[in-house]
């Protein structure tokens, strides 16, 4: 455990799994301090947490369009985040597609949170298209990222039960409140030491290593980018 473990959180609207992780951090539970946020939309409202918390904020030109980051924006991003001395990236509602310099920059080190049991429901609206398809159990996922859309390896995941009363709006908030109970233990177990990326899986060792949470980017077995 290391609350010397600097995180960065990049968030494009109201942060409110970037609230879950920065009160984590001011309660001591995070086993790390958030140093900044990025953020594509100055009109976001992280950047009112972020004032709350007092962290750090950069607004950053991602372009108009939405997709993947532009080039520019990317190198402004990575930018920021090693001036802060960022060891671990998390990724709170950024509507944005990381390209690859900034994953290489920061290998089996950036967490998202993704509202679906990944695999299923991949991309926008996974709430609503979950419970449209009828399944009776929805719920969240923290990944590793890749170059993929929601993709990466699973850290962490959390189901939550579909109710006969439910709709897309109460079944999302269900949701949302399991998001931010888990990211801040996924950010914990990294923090600590204690994920291993081999292949596709990622295992949580039971015994903390400290030597590796110390490390800037704690290098797994064969986690690569995967």
């Amino acid at each position: 455990m290391s609350a010397d473990v600097r995180v960065g959180v990049l968030a494009s609207g109201r942060g409110s799994n970037f609230a879950a992780l920065a009160a984590a951090a001011a309660n001591g539970v995070l086993g790390a301090r958030i140093t900044c946020l990025v953020t594509d939309n100055p009109r976001a409202g992280a950047l009112a947490i972020a004032a709350q918390y007092g962290i750090p904020a950069h607004v950053v030109d991602a372009g108009a369009r939405r997709g993947r980051v532009l080039a520019t924006a990317e190198a402004e991003i990575i930018a920021a985040l090693r001036m802060h001395g960022v060891q671990l990236v998390c990724l709170a509602g950024f509507m944005r597609i990381l390209g690859p310099e900034l994953l290489a920059a920061y290998p089996d080190a950036v967490l998202n949170v993704h509202p679906s049991l990944l695999p299923a429901f991949p991309g926008l609206e996974s709430q609503r298209r979950a419970f449209e398809s009828g399944v009776k159990l929805a719920g969240c996922t923290v990944h590793f990222v890749d170059t993929g859309v929601d993709t990466g390896p699973i850290v962490l995941q959390a189901a939550v039960a579909v109710r006969d009363d439910d709709t897309p709006e109460t079944l999302s908030a269900r949701i949302l409140a399991e998001e931010h109970r888990l990211f801040p233990a996924a950010v914990r177990l990294w923090a600590d030491g204690r994920l291993d990326v081999r292949e596709r899986r990622v295992f949580c060792r039971s015994v903390p290593a400290p030597a590796a949470a110390a490390a800037a980017h704690p290098v797994t077995p064969s986690g690569g980018n995967s």
